[in-house]
């Protein structure tokens, strides 16, 4: 657009200078010297849908396309909430972990007045919502000569009014690596009734660990994201749910848009919530988490690589000797990979998302000839 265009007069001046939310999907588009896409190994999506192997449902799930779904589908918020461990009036269905993100924000920031806290390098669409909705962001970074551990103290030290969420996320994208819990309780219950602290656990399948939602009901300034996209397979569904108070779901549901949960996307999340569905998620996690050591193994004894830090996630994140040269290989070999170098505290470092054995060995081979 031309800096001449009459619509830009027009757009709040906080949108022109936002910087958007990149993928590598689009940077390796329209990066010269690209082979023929061969593994997404970008995006930390599961390399298949766990519930699609399974047998259809007899009878199959009418989809009714002529009527409005249900703003908040009953059967699926009970079978989120048994999943979960949670009431269904602690649970909103929403289109992935990120409509949860922009709707805390709407809900308890003011333009131009409230701010957030964020634990850098993290999930970079809770800056990119605050931005958009004109909230400050204050930063305390994680501890990275402790595999990037949460520092409460400097969190709840970092605390002034008008912040009104912390951001947490563990396992922590890009690090890989779970926030210590008691780390997280003590800010929540230092800040209580100062700020909500949200924890994103869209990765906690593949921990093996607990997600705090036995902590929401003796803790109600704490909250939780969870997802279908990662372990379910199920990130071109956009399935996410977020979890706390009743109270703050009472709020949240004010602002949501009327018919967030389209009614083939409830079908498909209805499918891979059965009791079979749920099973092949938990074995695909578990099949992720052991490729995940392995991948992990390898990659620390090639010589372009510096340090491969532990994981309780889908992907790992590896520092390299030149992060350019690294994703030049990858590219000519067709491997989409994610350069977070621009990050802070980690130059030279690329996020690989664990693929099938097939895409995690064209990864070793694409970086063994970097």
């Amino acid at each position: 657009m031309s800096d001449t265009d009459p619509i830009l007069s027009l757009v709040r001046p906080a949108v022109l200078a936002l910087k958007p939310y990149s993928s590598a999907r689009k940077e390796f588009t329209a990066s010269a010297g690209a082979a023929a896409p061969r593994a997404w190994l970008d995006a930390n999506e599961n390399p298949a849908t766990p519930s699609a192997s399974l047998p259809p449902q007899i009878p199959p799930r009418e989809v009714v396309l002529n009527r409005y779904p249900d703003p908040q589908p009953p059967e699926l918020v009970e079978r989120l909430a048994s999943l979960y461990g949670v009431a269904p009036a602690q649970l909103l269905v929403t289109r992935g972990s990120d409509e949860g993100i922009d709707l805390l924000l709407r809900a308890f920031c003011s333009d131009g007045r409230d701010s957030i806290l964020i634990t850098p390098p993290t999930y970079g669409m809770y800056a990119v919502s605050a931005a958009i909705q004109g909230a400050r962001v204050v930063s305390v970074p994680l501890v990275r000569g402790k595999n990037f551990a949460l520092d409460a103290d400097a969190v709840i030290a970092a605390w002034q009014p008008g912040m009104k969420i912390i951001f947490l996320c563990s396992p922590n994208n890009p690090t890989g690596g779970l926030l210590a819990r008691a780390s997280i309780l003590k800010v929540a219950r230092e800040l209580a009734g100062k700020a909500m602290v949200v924890v994103d656990k869209a990765y906690i399948e593949f921990s093996g660990r607990s997600s705090l939602l036995d902590e929401i009901t003796s803790t109600p300034n704490l909250a939780v994201l969870r997802t279908l996209s990662k372990a379910f397979g199920l990130a071109g569904a956009r399935v996410g749910a977020t979890i706390g108070s009743p109270t703050l779901i009472a709020v949240l549901q004010k602002i949501i848009a009327p018919y967030p949960v389209p009614a083939p996307v409830a079908a498909a999340a209805l499918a891979a919530l059965t009791p079979e569905g749920i099973a092949a998620a938990r074995q695909s996690a578990a099949t992720l988490a052991a490729a995940r050591a392995e991948l992990s193994a390898k990659l620390a004894a090639l010589p372009a690589v510096r340090h491969v830090w532990p994981s309780d996630a889908n992907f790992l994140l590896a520092e390299v000797v030149d992060s350019k040269r690294v994703m030049a290989a990858a590219r000519a070999a067709g491997v989409v990979l994610r350069d977070r170098s621009r990050e802070p505290g980690l130059e030279n470092c690329i996020r690989i998302t664990v693929g099938t054995a097939e895409q995690n060995q064209l990864v070793v081979e694409a970086l063994s000839n970097a």
